[in-house]
């Protein structure tokens, strides 16, 4: 049968569309060929994340992401990736975007679950979920870091500003004479130690003398309180006690009123006696100073002496 030049062309031109067709499919990393299965999954936000991109389970590479798009009007993007290894797994696993490395760039790995749940059919969408990458890490790290030191750059532009209003030019000049005055006061004093050395240096051999007399006085010190501590100084403190106690005895006795003392100087009957005797004596003391001639009397011729009554009249005989 001879097939016509127009079939042939037909033929080519059909064999090359589907070339073609298998192709383009090919380096989408679709096999047209085979019974692969489609996956879905919704992410906010896929940068770095491009078609043809690996996916991955458990480290293996089991197929690629086919398409990336709007889903919907929500902003949303919707990925789409072909499974070509025949690995089943639950209908609740996650689809993973994470850092493929330091560079940039993203992938996807399926974390498999087998909770019994139903196997994850072709055309199922999977729960999208992002792991935080090193670069997201390091920014969440750095972003406290660099507040902090914001704030704290604004602290310390805020302590500079207050001591260059502090610091102004009294303050300085006053500083330099403090500074000045010390290193005066540190120079006398580096002269007066100078001075000290020459002195102790000059009077070192009476130093010496002094020093050995001092250890000499402590070895007598030493030896008193020695031949002290012989002593029988137990007895001498037992009889100052014994002695002191009979004195209380005695000073208790004549608070008491007992003894002579303590009835002298607590018998008030004595005591008005003795005071009224006091104030007759001074009478009498008093009277013989006025009239002497009441209690002394001479007479050459024997002549009789006057008498006088207790009122000091003289008492007149009737002879």
């Amino acid at each position: 049968m001879k097939i016509s030049r127009e079939v042939k062309t037909a033929l080519l031109v059909i064999a090359g569309i589907a070339l073609f067709i298998f192709g383009f499919n090919y380096l989408k990393g679709k096999n047209l060929l085979s019974s692969d299965r489609t996956y879905y999954a919704v992410y906010d936000n896929v940068e770095g994340l491009a078609p043809s991109t690996p996916v991955t389970i458990n480290g293996l590479n089991v197929g690629s992401v086919q398409s990336i798009d709007f889903n919907g009007e929500s902003g949303k993007l919707l990925v789409t990736m072909n499974i070509t290894k025949d690995f089943d797994f639950s209908k609740n696993s996650e689809a993973q975007l994470y850092e493929a490395g330091l560079i940039g760039g993203k992938s996807i790995a399926i974390v498999p679950k087998f909770d019994g749940s139903g196997k994850a059919e072709s055309g199922a969408y999977l729960k999208g979920t992002v792991k935080a990458g090193l670069s997201e890490l390091v920014n969440q790290k750095l972003t406290p870091l660099q507040e902090k030191m914001e704030l704290m750059m604004v602290s310390a532009d805020s302590v500079l500003t207050n001591i260059n209003d502090v610091f102004d030019a009294n303050t300085k000049a006053n500083l330099k004479n403090s500074i000045a005055q010390l290193n005066s006061t540190i120079t006398s004093f580096k002269g007066m130690s100078a001075s000290m050395n020459t002195l102790i240096n000059d009077n070192k051999d009476k130093l010496d003398n002094t020093l050995t007399n001092v250890d000499k006085v402590s070895t007598d010190l030493s030896k008193l309180s020695g031949s002290l501590a012989e002593a029988d100084l137990k007895k001498t403190i037992d009889d100052l006690q014994k002695t002191v106690n009979n004195f209380n005895t005695v000073l208790a006795s004549v608070e008491n009123g007992q003894g002579s003392i303590g009835k002298l100087l607590k018998d008030e009957t004595l005591y008005n006696n003795l005071e009224g005797a006091s104030k007759q004596l001074e009478q009498l003391l008093e009277d013989m100073k006025l009239n002497p001639k009441r209690y002394v009397h001479f007479s050459l011729f024997g002549k009789k002496a006057k008498q006088y009554d207790t009122e000091g009249n003289e008492i007149k005989n009737k002879d």
